[in-house]
């Protein structure tokens, strides 16, 4: 017979072997190590620029799982992506959803953005020019913020967009911007050891999260250069989180040269054709098309 202590023992082990195997294995969590960040917030941007600058054109394959939500119906879509990219700010990400090939469309250029989301039951086109300068973060996949998550978008300390300032936590170096009324705009969080981000928050006018990007699983895109093979995004909704997580396969991932024939197919934002839904984004608005 059991005594009390070797029950309760047995019943721990037996309550925590229940738990383990009903929710799986837990995820693996990327232990950074502590190094002593950078002394000012112009000397971490400066950093993180320099990062940026190293970034050469690549191309990539993997998996996107989406889920958005649209009048309390959520959908959730998982699909194999092909990812282009040339810097600083030329991005093309293509979906195959439903056997389309471009069922998911997600580009940008210097001059505009756009997403497109074609299968029969959304039929939806967002697209809009970065001069009305917004973070996008209410889009399910925001070109700009892939762009900041793969450390590629240029990080400027005299933008005009707010002052920035600079504190440390375990690992981390965290950049803080604010506006010129002192609200906090953004958060990210750089590993100090290999200046990799490695969260960005995006924080709306009430002073709440509002999105946030996680990146981690970095891989070698060039001799001086590494991106996030796992991109989290998540976009905080009244009717419901939407989110995409999207993973980059590593060995896929490859610099190229782009010619003149893929840099017009791929970076020109395409006619919003057969949708039947076009946005375009206006004065920190969407307002719906006719097309």
């Amino acid at each position: 017979m059991l005594r009390k202590s070797q029950l309760c023992r047995y019943l721990r082990v037996l309550l925590l072997s229940l738990v383990f195997f009903a929710g799986g294995c837990p995820p693996k969590v990327e232990l950074l190590p502590i190094c002593p960040g950078r002394q000012s917030a112009a000397e971490a941007i400066s950093a993180l620029r320099s990062r940026a600058e190293k970034a050469g054109p690549l191309r990539a394959n993997g998996q996107c799982r989406i889920q958005f939500n649209t009048q309390n119906k959520k959908h959730p879509e998982n699909f194999s992506i092909k990812l282009w990219v040339n810097p600083p700010a030329q991005f093309y990400l293509q979906g195959d959803v439903g056997f389309d090939a471009r069922g998911v469309l997600v580009g940008s250029n210097s001059e505009e953005f756009w997403v497109w989301i074609r299968p029969k039951e959304i039929s939806s086109y967002w697209w809009g020019r970065w001069s009305d300068g917004a973070q996008l973060e209410r889009m399910v996949i925001s070109p700009r913020m892939v762009l900041e998550g793969l450390g590629i978008a240029s990080v400027d300390a005299d933008d005009g967009q707010g002052a920035w300032s600079l504190s440390n936590r375990g690992p981390y170096d965290i950049l803080t911007r604010r506006g010129e009324d002192g609200s906090v705009i953004k958060k990210l969080y750089v590993a100090a050891c290999d200046y990799s981000v490695r969260k960005i928050e995006y924080f709306d006018a009430s002073g709440k999260v509002s999105a946030f990007v996680e990146l981690s699983g970095y891989t070698q895109a060039g001799e001086d250069f590494s991106i996030p093979a796992v991109i989290k995004i998540t976009n905080r909704q009244a009717g419901g989180d939407d989110s995409a997580r999207i993973t980059l396969n590593p060995d896929s991932v490859k610099a190229m040269a782009f010619n003149r024939k893929q840099i017009d197919y791929l970076f020109t934002r395409p006619e919003p054709k057969g949708f039947k839904q076009v946005w375009m984004y206006i004065d920190g608005h969407w307002v719906e098309q006719r097309y």
